[in-house]
C-alpha cells in the first residue's frame, strides 16, 4: 500500500499531465502484476463492492480516536471528507504494514461476508498498521468514493509507455466485461488474441463543443451535419450469433433494451454499430427523464416498455463482416451504415438523419430550430475523418443550442466538499407561487471563488434555520439558472425537474420579486417538456 499511497500523493500534488504520465508509468514499472491490475482498475472505474456502510465507519473511527461521536461529527463538517477526517483524527499506527494494493483489495472484500464485530475488529486492524496517507486510501477505496485525478485515457498514456504497447490497442482491450477476479494482467494487457472476448467493444470517439462560428471550420461542403440526440451513448456489437449493448460508461446493458434482441436475427456476424440509446415513441425522441425510468431497474415490466420504448439511433459502422472499419473516412462509413439499416429494416434501429445545408448560415438557422426536433443541436463531422478513440479536436464538433433559462431566488444553501468544506456552496432555489417561494431545483456550478465566498458571507450572516450542513437563508439574492431540458415530475413540489441546472450569472440588478414565477416554469414545460 505504501507505494500506491506514494503514486496518490504524486497525483494529488500536480496538474501536469506529463508529470503523472510519468508518476503512473514508473509506478507500472515497479509494482507487481496483481497491483498493477488492481490499479487499473480502480481507474477504469472497477472497485470492489462497499462492505461496510458510513455510520458503523464513523462510529469504529470516533471509538478508536477517543473522542465523543458528535465532535466526530463536527469535525467530518468541517474538513468535508469522511476519509480525510478518519486519517487525521485516528492515533499513530502501532504498527507498519509492507502489504501491497491488492492484498489490502482482498482485505477489503473479504469484510463482505463477515458480521458487525468482526468487520469492526478487521477496521481496526487496517487502521492500526497504515500510515496517515495510507488509510486515506484505504478509507476512499473502502468507502467506494476514491478519485485520483487521473482519466482513463491519460492512465492508458502511461500504461502504453511501461509496456511499449500501443496506446490505441491497449485502449481496446481494456474495454468490456472484465474485472480483476477474472482475469490477469497478462490476459488482459499482453495478450495478442483479438478475439479474446467477443463482447469487447471499441473506444468512443468523443466531440469536442465547438468554439468558434461554424464558419472558422472552413467549406461547409466538407462537413456532415446531423441532430444531437438526448440519449445514451452505446454500442450495439453482433458476434458469433450474440448480441451486446455497450453503454458509452463501459457498461453491459444487453437486458435492460429487450427491443434490440432481434438484432441478433437480422444483423451478421462481425458488426458492430456506434448510436445512441433513444426513447422513442409515436415517430418522435421522448424526454430523457422517461430512459431514466428504466435504468437501473432490475425488472422491466409491460407498462414501462409500453411506456418508455427505445430505439437505437445509429450513427457511425466500427466494424462490418468482422473487420475494423475505423479507418474508412466517415463518408464510406455512413453509406455502408445507411444501407444496413435499409436492407436489415427494423423499427428498432433507424439512422441519424443527415441535415441537409447550403452554408454555414443556413444550418445555422437549422440550429436554432433544434428543440422543434427534441434535440440539444447539432453535431459536425468531417467527412473524410476516421473513427479515432477518446476526445479529439478537429475533426468532430458538438453544436448546442443556447440552454434555457429562469431567474430564481435562493432559500438553501449546504457546505461543500474537499477544499470548500467551509463554505456554503451548494444551494436550493425557488420560484413564486402568488406569494409563496416554491423550490425547483439545486445548482452548485457556475460561480467564480469570488462569488462563493461573497455568498458564503451572506449565507453565515441571513441563516434562518439549520439542518445539519444545510442552512435556510432569508431569501434575498436572485441567481439566473440555466438548464438543458425540462420535464414534468411527481417528486418534486414544484411538479417539474430539470437536466443539467447550473448558476449562469448572480443577477445583483433584480430584486427577489421580479425573479421567475412557477407559472413561468410550467409555461417551458408546455413547449420543451
Amino acid at each position: 500500500m505504501k507505494r500506491f499511497a506514494a503514486l496518490f500523493t504524486q497525483l494529488d500534488q500536480t496538474t501536469k499531465t506529463l508529470v503523472k504520465v510519468e508518476s503512473l508509468a514508473s509506478y507500472f514499472s515497479e509494482v507487481d502484476d496483481q497491483d498493477k491490475l488492481w490499479t487499473i482498475a480502480i481507474l477504469s472505474h472497477r472497485r470492489p463492492k462497499r462492505p461496510v456502510n458510513s455510520t458503523m465507519i464513523k462510529q469504529w473511527a470516533a471509538e478508536l480516536s477517543g473522542v465523543p461521536f458528535w465532535l466526530f461529527e463536527e469535525s467530518y463538517h468541517v474538513v468535508g471528507d469522511l476519509a480525510e477526517t478518519i486519517a487525521l483524527i485516528l492515533p499513530e499506527p502501532s504498527s507498519q504494514s509492507e502489504e501491497g494494493l491488492s492484498y489490502w483489495i482482498w482485505f477489503i472484500k473479504s469484510m463482505t461476508q463477515d458480521g458487525e464485530e468482526e468487520k469492526k475488529a478487521k477496521m481496526k486492524q487496517a487502521w492500526s498498521c497504515l500510515s496517515a496517507v495510507e488509510r486515506f486510501v484505504f478509507n476512499k477505496l473502502l468507502t467506494g468514493g476514491f478519485r485520483m485525478g487521473v482519466s482513463q485515457k491519460l492512465m492508458t498514456r502511461a500504461l502504453a509507455k511501461s509496456t511499449g504497447l500501443d496506446e490505441n490497442v491497449l485502449a481496446h482491450r481494456l474495454m468490456g466485461n472484465w474485472t480483476p477476479d477474472t482475469t490477469t494482467f497478462a490476459d488482459l494487457i499482453l495478450s495478442e488474441d483479438p478475439k479474446e472476448d467477443d463482447s469487447r467493444p471499441y473506444p468512443f470517439y468523443l466531440a469536442y463543443a465547438l468554439e468558434d462560428a461554424p464558419g472558422s471550420l472552413g467549406n461547409h461542403s466538407d462537413w456532415l451535419a446531423e441532430r444531437k440526440w438526448d440519449g445514451i451513448r452505446g454500442q450495439i456489437i453482433i458476434r458469433n450469433d450474440e448480441l451486446y449493448v455497450w453503454s458509452r460508461g463501459e457498461e453491459l446493458v444487453t437486458d435492460k433494451y429487450p427491443e434490440y434482441h432481434e438484432f441478433k436475427s437480422i444483423l451478421p456476424h462481425g458488426t458492430v454499430i456506434d448510436g445512441e440509446i433513444l426513447p422513442f415513441k409515436e415517430g418522435k425522441p421522448l424526454p430523457f427523464a422517461q430512459l431514466q425510468t428504466r435504468i437501473g431497474r432490475k425488472n422491466l415490466t409491460k407498462g414501462i416498455l409500453e411506456k418508455s420504448p427505445v430505439i437505437f439511433k445509429a450513427y457511425d459502422l466500427l466494424e462490418w463482416e468482422a473487420k475494423d472499419t475505423r479507418e474508412w473516412p466517415l463518408k464510406k462509413r455512413r453509406e455502408r451504415l445507411a444501407s444496413i439499416v435499409k436492407e436489415f429494416s427494423s423499427e428498432s434501429l433507424k439512422i441519424s438523419d443527415e441535415v441537409v445545408f447550403s452554408s454555414w448560415h443556413e444550418l445555422g438557422i437549422e440550429q436554432e430550430r433544434s428543440r422543434e426536433y427534441y434535440s440539444e443541436g447539432i453535431m459536425l463531422k468531417r467527412l473524410d475523418s476516421t473513427y479515432r478513440s477518446g476526445r479529439k479536436k478537429g475533426d468532430w464538433w458538438k453544436w448546442k443550442v443556447e440552454p434555457l433559462t429562469i431567474d430564481a431566488v435562493m432559500i438553501y444553501a449546504m457546505r461543500g466538499h474537499g477544499r470548500r468544506a467551509n463554505l456554503y456552496t451548494d444551494y436550493t432555489f425557488a420560484v413564486w407561487d402568488g406569494d409563496q417561494l416554491v423550490p425547483f431545483t439545486k445548482a452548485y456550478s457556475g460561480l467564480t471563488d469570488a462569488e462563493i465566498h461573497e455568498v458564503d458571507r451572506y449565507v453565515k450572516k441571513n441563516t434562518i434555520e439549520r439542518f445539519g450542513p444545510v442552512r435556510s437563508v432569508t431569501p434575498e439574492l436572485v441567481f439566473e439558472i440555466a438548464f438543458e431540458g425540462i420535464n414534468k415530475s411527481t417528486r418534486h413540489k414544484s411538479g417539474v425537474a430539470l437536466r443539467f441546472p447550473r448558476i449562469k450569472r448572480w443577477r445583483k440588478d433584480k430584486p427577489k420579486e421580479e425573479a421567475n414565477t412557477i407559472a413561468d416554469l410550467l409555461s417551458l414545460l408546455d413547449i420543451y417538456g
